[in-house]
This record gives C-alpha cells, structure tokens and sequence, in this order.
C-alpha cells in the first residue's frame, strides 16, 4: 500500500521543518564559538545560565508571536499588553491581594488583550497590523493612566522567591518557559488546533472551505500570545521588584525577531516552535557576547537587524526553490 499524496506532502513539511531548524541551530553555534574565541568568560557555566534566563523573557513572548504568524497575522501589542499585565499583577500584590490571586489577575489582563485583538481581527474583519498598532497605543494608554506613569514598588518576597529561584542550577523562568515551549509545541503538531492554526495561515479561504473554523482559530492564538505577553511581564516583576508601566518597550520586535530568525515566514503558514526558541537564544547569545566585548549598544542593534534581514532573504530563498 503507497502513500496518497497527502502524507507525501506531510513528511516533505516535516523535513522542511527539520532542516531549517537545523540550520538555526547551526548559525547559534557558530555564534558560540566565535564569542568562545573572543572571551574566555562566554563559555562559562554562570554565563550560560545568564543567556538563558536574558534570552527566557523574549522567547516567551516570540513562541505565541510565532502562533500568530503562522496563522497569517501579527502582534505588535504584545510589549504594552505586558506592561498593562505587570502594573495590575504588581498593584494587586502590594494591596495585599493573594499572590496566586494577583497571578492570575495579570494573566486575565493577558486574555483581555488577546481577545480585543482577535475579535477584531476574526469578527470584525480588521487587518492584524492595524488592529494591534491600535492596541499598542491603548494597551499602553492605559498601563500609564492605571499607575499614573509612576512605578510600582513592594513586590511580596515570596514571588520575588518564585520567580527568581532554581532547580538544580536551572532558573526557574527557563524552566517555565521551556515547559511552555513543550506545550505549544505539542499543540502545534499534534493538535487540532496546531492543524487549523497551519491551514489558516497557508490559505484562509480554503481552510474556510475545508470547515476549519477560521475565526476562532485567530482568536485562539490572540489569546495565547496575550497570555504569554502576562507570562513574561511577572517574571520581569519578579526579577526587578517592582513594576514600571514602560515596561515592554520594543519587545514586539524582539519577538518578532525571534520568531523570524526561527524560520516563521511573515506570509504565514510556516514557523516553528523549536526555531523560534533557538532564535531567541541566538539574539541573547549575540547581545551577551558583543556586550562582553564591550560592543556599543547600538552596535548591537545593528547585528540584530543584520541577522533579521538575513533570516529573511534565507526564507525567501528557501520558498523560491
């Protein structure tokens, strides 16, 4: 019995899949080893461990912009939806609101966002870039208006404990965010869901055709990254002792970065969960080595956007064969 053209397809998607991760997990390597050359300090174990926990914060914020984008969309309100999320986590927490409570306050703050974006995307037809520009302003109107433009202070230790602690050598916000990236990637590739999420963003309407339910699939993953915006907020919270409605500045770049370098084709339609966790670490990496090399920032900037337009002309290559 041969295969029907159908699991052709499949596994010629799967290989894709695979090689262009790995050719992300080539460029992070020789990464590595140029920064190993240049400081004796970057293969360090606590060095390491540093790039992880910096690099912790933009992957989980880049894995539900990767959603996003697979479905054909985008989301630049994820920075201020963090910052709205911090603010009202912080501020409950200090007003004596039980921890888990506040907790789950700011990851409700996280939903709210998702949905405003995503019924408006879905239902009301709005163009993704345009609708989350729009929250991008909002979501952050409102974080300044909540706190005034003033910091919140007085975190409760024990989530500063939380957030800040480790098992075995191995922070805690890794762990969270690799358990994340196990989650989603699972979803992605062995859901419902994950299917729908890939026919959206290959082809809307004949998804549409095929009965994928197209809007709530939008929302869906909408909601994922408002909740994964919350996600990283508290662990920025809980790292800093305090929360600042600022916070979240440029961090939809960064994720969209990520996610770019990882292999998502802003056409949609094409990402990956492991590619993206790579790329993530492949800006931290960067940002780490040069900053040991005593690299001006802006310098670093420049790297960035190099490595963004090059992950780019490497998919558009890659789509044109």
């Amino acid at each position: 019995m041969t295969e029907g053209p159908s699991a052709t397809t499949a596994s010629a998607f799967k290989l894709k899949f695979n090689l262009r991760d790995a050719g992300t997990l080539l460029g992070l390597a020789l990464i590595v080893v140029v920064f190993a050359s240049l400081s004796p300090v970057f293969l360090t174990a606590p060095n390491l461990i540093n790039i992880l926990q910096q690099s912790s914060i933009n992957a989980a914020i880049a894995l539900g912009m990767t959603l996003v984008i697979i479905s054909g969309g985008i989301d630049l309100s994820v920075g201020p939806t963090a910052a709205l999320s911090a603010v009202i986590g912080a501020s409950l927490m200090v007003a004596g609101i039980p921890v888990p409570l506040a907790v789950m306050a700011s990851l409700g703050v996280g939903v709210m966002c998702g949905l405003f974006n995503g019924v408006l995307v879905a239902y009301a037809g709005l163009q993704p870039f345009i609708v989350t520009l729009g929250g991008l302003s909002l979501f952050r109107a409102l974080s300044l208006i909540y706190t005034g433009g003033n910091p919140i202070f007085g975190i409760p230790p024990e989530f500063r404990a939380l957030t800040n602690g480790n098992v075995m050598g191995v922070p805690n916000s890794v762990i969270v965010v690799g358990i994340i990236a196990l989650i989603l990637w699972f979803v992605l590739n062995k859901t419902p869901l994950g299917e729908y999420i890939l026919a959206v963003g290959g082809n809307e309407e004949a998804a549409r055709i095929a009965g994928v339910p197209v809007a709530r699939t939008k929302v869906a993953t909408f909601v994922i990254s408002g909740v994964l915006a919350s996600i990283a907020a508290l662990i920025l919270v809980g790292r800093l002792g305090a929360a600042e409605p600022t916070i979240g500045n440029l961090w939809e770049l960064d994720a969209i970065a990520a996610a770019a370098i990882g292999g998502a084709s802003l056409m949609g339609g094409k990402g990956s969960v492991v590619g993206t966790l790579i790329g993530a670490i492949i800006l931290g990496a960067l940002r780490n080595g040069l900053t040991l090399m005593n690299v001006q920032a802006f310098y670093q900037l420049l790297a960035t956007g190099i490595i963004i337009i090059v992950a780019m002309l490497i998919d558009r290559a890659t789509r044109g064969r």
